[in-house]
């Protein structure tokens, strides 16, 4: 099975995680609640650029495919679960945040094992 969409993926997940930032820092900026939206904003604004660099390194970063989507992934799974809590007053599901954050902390792990491994096109 080809896995070529998973690059453009990153791309799409890189915009759609920038958009969310921009709008959750608006909505916490207007609403006072800077305590979830601030920090789902954070997160968003954080890792979109990450994935941006993925999607261009892609060729050359060994572990871009594995660290692409445990970011993009757990980026949205843990801002989701922060607005979600913000607007419906109840997470996602139980564990939702701190199953993102692994995510996301995994993802940045993939990252820096790329630093032991030749790029994949020298």
């Amino acid at each position: 099975m080809s896995r070529q969409w998973l690059r453009p993926t990153s791309l799409f997940l890189a915009g759609l995680l920038g958009a969310a930032g921009v709008a959750l820092a608006a909505a916490a900026t207007h609403t006072g609640a800077t305590q979830l939206l601030g920090n789902a904003s954070a997160m968003c604004l954080a890792h979109a650029p990450v994935l941006l660099g993925l999607h261009i390194g892609w060729e050359q970063i060994r572990t871009a495919t594995p660290a692409a989507i445990l970011l993009g992934l757990g980026t949205a799974l843990f801002a989701a679960d922060l607005v979600s809590r913000h607007f419906a007053g109840v997470g996602l599901f139980p564990m939702a945040a701190p199953i993102g954050g692994f995510g996301m902390i995994a993802g940045w792990m993939a990252l820096a094992l790329a630093a032991f491994f030749k790029p994949a096109r020298a």
